[in-house]
């Protein structure tokens, strides 16, 4: 798992190549209709995976997607659901980006534990 922090105003599209560096290829990258671009389809392609992503409605040409593997991206939307939880990282107290990336960190650990609590 990785987490980047981006500039408030900056696409989230320009954090993908950041996301992706150093993280071992996977068969699979499931993502919105906000990534959809054809730059990062053939960088998930290049690195020996598919890209599982819903084109935009305005397109020519409409790619699959897999709905049984795409309805698992709703694990991550809950995990942002609940960092939001955490009045620090959803009011965005911290005005440095480093303080609040370590709000991020922390409240993103505290769910992990909370998670891993709960299985065990």
């Amino acid at each position: 798992m990785r987490i980047v922090l981006s500039a408030g105003q900056a696409s989230d599209k320009a954090a993908v190549a950041a996301l992706l560096a150093g993280l071992p290829p996977a068969q699979a990258l499931i993502a919105d209709r906000g990534y959809d671009a054809q730059a990062i389809v053939e960088m998930v392609r290049q690195r020996g995976g598919e890209a599982h992503i819903p084109t935009q409605r305005d397109r020519k040409t409409q790619r699959s997607v897999d709905p049984v593997l795409y309805r698992q991206r709703n694990l991550i939307e809950r995990f942002f659901c609940k960092l939001k939880h955490f009045r620090r990282v959803a009011t965005r107290f911290d005005k440095l980006a480093r303080n609040f990336l370590a709000a991020v960190l922390l409240a993103s650990t505290r769910l992990w534990l909370r998670a891993y609590e709960s299985t065990t």
